[in-house]
């Protein structure tokens, strides 16, 4: 096997802690999975001013690494800011899906690096995502206007029952020109076409010359799916979804609060000698 030279991890419910907050023994792993040369990739779909918080909490402005925010949208080196890829939805396709949303009574969200959230109308389920992130909500009146100029993604929040109805709608009328996937049960996530955290790790390795057998992903949902199934080694949480276990390599033995990630990253990247899948 060869030796594992970047490491993508998720954060909600992967290196954080149900309430939020990452352990002492997680940033202690990582910190020293770094100094042994793995370059960390912290992966999520929040945005990118939310995720350096956490990299700052966990050294990664210290040391080249990368941060990819807005579930693979966007891709910058940890330690500069620096842009590397991002990729945004044009004004057509994101109009589309705003109209789409609108005809069946679902609201529609949106982020930007301004940490603001901006919604056409405020819902239980925006309201479970502001207590998630913590982030400012604004009702927006002319939604669309604001959506004409591009985005990087499109949330479209509602109930898990009837969800899934509003994402076969859009796959049906927009299934090539979109990535679509729930990351929660009641977020159904709407991207540029060929934009996910899959997408977004073989770029950083492209960066680095490294091949997909040279990488871990470690997550739990399903906007994890296809990092795990590109990386050499893919990792499931405890805690997380079935689908994403059954896709997995392996699954931890421990939850996101009892420091699974930092049980994976010890036996890997810490033993003297790594173990074998």
């Amino acid at each position: 096997m060869k030796p594992i030279r970047i490491l993508a991890m998720d954060l909600d419910d992967t290196l954080l802690r149900s309430d939020f907050s990452i352990s002492r023994r997680t940033r202690s792993a990582v910190s020293r999975a770094g100094a042994t040369g793995v370059t960390i990739a912290l992966s999520s779909g929040r945005i990118s001013r939310d995720m350096d918080r956490y990299a700052r909490i966990l050294g990664l402005h210290k040391r080249p690494g990368y941060l990819v925010s807005a579930n693979g949208a966007l891709i910058q080196e940890s330690h500069t800011g620096t842009v590397v890829h991002e990729s945004r939805m044009d004004m057509q396709t994101a109009l589309a899906v705003c109209d789409l949303a609108e005809a069946e009574g679902f609201p529609v969200q949106m982020y930007e690096e301004d940490d603001i959230m901006y919604i056409s109308r405020r819902s239980e389920y925006s309201e479970c995502d502001h207590r998630l992130t913590g982030v400012r909500q604004v009702v927006v009146e002319n939604f669309r206007a604001m959506v004409k100029e591009g985005c990087h993604k499109l949330i479209i929040p509602g109930d898990p029952a009837v969800l899934p109805y509003m994402e076969n709608i859009i796959r049906t009328y927009m299934g090539q020109t979109i990535t679509l996937f729930t990351s929660r049960p009641y977020f159904l996530e709407v991207l540029p076409k060929d934009t996910d955290k899959g997408t977004a790790l073989a770029k950083i390795a492209e960066i680095m010359g490294v091949d997909a057998g040279e990488t871990m992903a470690i997550g739990d949902s399903m906007n994890d799916q296809a990092m795990i199934r590109w990386a050499g080694i893919g990792v499931a949480m405890a805690n997380g979804d079935d689908q994403i276990k059954r896709i997995a390599d392996f699954v931890t033995d421990s939850t996101n609060d009892e420091d699974g990630a930092a049980e994976v990253i010890e036996t890997y990247f810490l033993n003297k000698e790594q173990a074998n899948v």
